[in-house]
């Protein structure tokens, strides 16, 4: 099935409309290197341009990026402690609010409730384990062992997702 996914570039003023995919993207290898959200988006990586999950609420998620954007954010490696989405100032990255597992939060749970791996990419100029010198690097696959709701650093409800890279199918993976 073919989904139009919103923010997803065209080419020439086409836009592609790719299936759902759980898992690793075919032709794209652990570590390889894009210099922008939409040479991602383009290679079916992660196709949102903005939003830092891509999924659906029914369906899962397929990829998140990260940036460490969020105060609560902690990437360890082959731990993540993962910031849900929403709620988030766009100029100061703060919390003006609380989150709600609905939307791409709701994705990342049923991510978690099916077992299905979930793609990440780390992003560059950001605090956080080995980040890329520049662009965005797609370090593999991730499964989502919990999700919780938790009271964030700006005294908010954030939701707090745990990432446990996929042992052999992660760059951080042990």
């Amino acid at each position: 099935m073919q989904r139009r996914y919103d923010g997803c570039p065209g080419v020439g003023g086409v836009v592609h409309l790719l299936p759902t995919m759980f898992g690793h993207v075919p032709g794209v290898s652990i570590g390889a290197l894009f210099p922008d959200r939409v040479a991602l988006a383009v290679a079916g990586v992660h196709r949102p341009r903005r939003a830092g999950i891509c999924g659906r609420a029914r369906e899962g998620a397929e990829s998140v990026i990260l940036n460490c954007a969020f105060v609560d954010d902690e990437d360890r490696g082959d731990i993540v402690l993962y910031t849900g989405s929403g709620a988030r100032h766009p100029r100061t990255g703060r919390q003006i609010g609380d989150q709600t597992l609905t939307r791409s939060n709701l994705a990342l749970a049923q991510s978690a409730r099916r077992g299905l791996p979930v793609r990440v990419s780390r992003g560059a100029g950001r605090r956080g384990w080995d980040p890329p010198a520049e662009g965005y690097r797609y370090d593999g696959l991730y499964r989502v062992a919990d999700y919780h709701p938790a009271t964030g650093e700006d005294g908010y409800r954030i939701w707090r997702f745990r990432l446990e890279a996929v042992a052999g199918e992660s760059r951080a993976a042990p």
